[in-house]
């Protein structure tokens, strides 16, 4: 784990930007699509993991950006290139532009400052969205990264998030991923050699050190 000077470093309030990855209802709630996942995520207490980050970022004036995934009633726009898109139609339960499938889940709480980015399409919450051009906009240099999950979306978050130009830190207690013991694999084998990786209480005491207020409009 990174010292608290290194990490502090990287995690200036005024340049960083939580993102949680697909922390909906419809993902990681009660009557999930994937209750394996949902359960994990609840379980081993990364879900509430992330709304601990995400309380910390509201209170020390981090920007916090949900990317949440949705699929038209109809399908159009969605990839089906793939055996996880095909799945997904057949899923009992459908994330469908509206309904509570898509709403954050608790007990993450969502601030009025915060940004929520919707994609109809791929794989990533960053490539092919508006995520890139708002951090941009926003002065972000490093990016946290939490959320669901650590088989798909988080990697693919945090590769796009290297490969155009911004820090990676990943919250490793704060992911989750199927099956349970896949997680600290991927993270220890596979996003550990292109981000930063500490615990939520880290980056916590990070935002905590560094001085308060609010984000600048």
């Amino acid at each position: 784990m990174p010292s608290y000077g290194s990490l502090g470093d990287l995690l200036v309030p005024e340049h960083t930007v939580l993102l949680t990855v697909e922390c909906q209802q419809g993902v990681v709630g009660p009557t999930a699509a994937l209750p394996e996942l949902a359960r994990h995520a609840r379980e081993s207490g990364a879900l509430a993991n992330v709304a601990r980050l995400v309380a910390g970022a509201h209170a020390s004036g981090v920007q916090v950006l949900h990317a949440v995934a949705e699929r038209r009633p109809d399908g159009r726009g969605s990839n089906r290139n793939a055996r996880l898109f095909r799945a997904a139609e057949r899923l009992p339960v459908r994330q469908l532009p509206g309904t509570d499938a898509v709403r954050v889940a608790p007990p993450i709480e969502v601030a009025a400052q915060d940004l929520v980015v919707r994609r109809l399409h791929g794989l990533s919450p960053i490539q092919g969205t508006d995520v890139d051009a708002l951090l941009r906009n926003l002065g972000c240099r490093t990016l946290v990264v939490a959320g669901v999950s650590a088989n798909v979306a988080v990697p693919n978050a945090v590769f796009d998030a290297v490969n155009r130009g911004y820090t990676a830190v990943v919250p490793a207690d704060a992911i989750a991923g199927v099956p349970s013991e896949y997680t600290p694999a991927m993270i220890r084998h596979t996003l550990a050699l292109v981000a930063t990786v500490a615990t939520t209480d880290e980056v916590l005491a990070c935002f905590e050190r560094a001085d308060g207020g609010v984000r600048p409009g």
